[in-house]
């Protein structure tokens, strides 16, 4: 993620709570749009959700997303990015989803569905505007 300014790269600390609203597109090429937390790995924007939702079923289906995170302190400073999903994996989605709880809420997760499956969505960004 060498393509974001050095002065947004706060937005992406865990200390910042900023949000992630990601877009990707239904089966019949409207956009749909979910608040969202996430993390990175310096490589990668790194989302969680749960197997089978609406949002899981369009990122497997149609990989390409954009999104915008958006400063909480300042609502006129963001970075909107478009990307690709690399990869989808089950693999530490319930670690992660703990992770991001800590994160956001500063509780323990406590997910509604235990037969819920979380899983992580790697999105590698492709082009960056910074605003």
């Amino acid at each position: 993620m060498n393509n974001i300014p050095e002065e947004f790269y706060d937005l992406l600390k865990d200390e910042v709570k900023a949000f992630l609203f990601l877009a990707t597109v239904m089966k019949d090429g409207s956009p749909q749009v979910t608040p969202i937390w996430f993390n990175h790995d310096d490589k990668h924007i790194l989302i969680n959700s749960a197997k089978g939702r609406v949002k899981d079923r369009n990122m497997r289906a149609r990989p390409k997303v954009a999104f915008v995170i958006q400063d909480p302190t300042d609502p006129y400073r963001y970075l909107q990015i478009r990307g690709r999903v690399v990869e989808i994996t089950e693999e530490g989605g319930l670690e992660h989803i703990k992770t991001l709880a800590a994160k956001y809420t500063g509780k323990p997760w406590r997910g509604a569905d235990p037969d819920e499956i979380r899983v992580i969505y790697k999105i590698l960004p492709n082009k960056i505007d910074a605003h």
